[in-house]
């Protein structure tokens, strides 16, 4: 897969690549959210809790646009938030 649909379907870019439609795109963009959404929900109950849906929709999007996560597995994902997050905090530090 070229970057440009990486970096669509991660909330990178806005841009369509080339020979994409962008209801499939969205459709794409979607599913990531989803699937990370429901992942770390299940792993991170309480963080989910305490955070009203516009929080969590905006943390879940600001990880998926700008964390290192690059597996395929979904597995590694409660990993990847966690450095993420780490990294968030060392930032709001400085």
């Amino acid at each position: 897969m070229p970057a440009g649909f990486y970096d669509y379907v991660r909330g990178r870019c806005d841009t369509l690549p080339a020979g994409y439609g962008e209801p499939g795109m969205r459709a794409y963009r979607h599913l990531v959210f989803l699937g990370v959404s429901q992942l770390l929900a299940a792993h991170y109950p309480a963080l989910r809790e305490s955070l009203s849906d516009e929080e969590w929709h905006f943390l879940l999007a600001a990880f998926i646009r700008d964390s290192a996560w690059d597996s395929n597995y979904y597995g590694d994902l409660a990993t990847s938030f966690v450095d993420y997050l780490d990294q968030v905090e060392a930032q709001d530090d400085r």
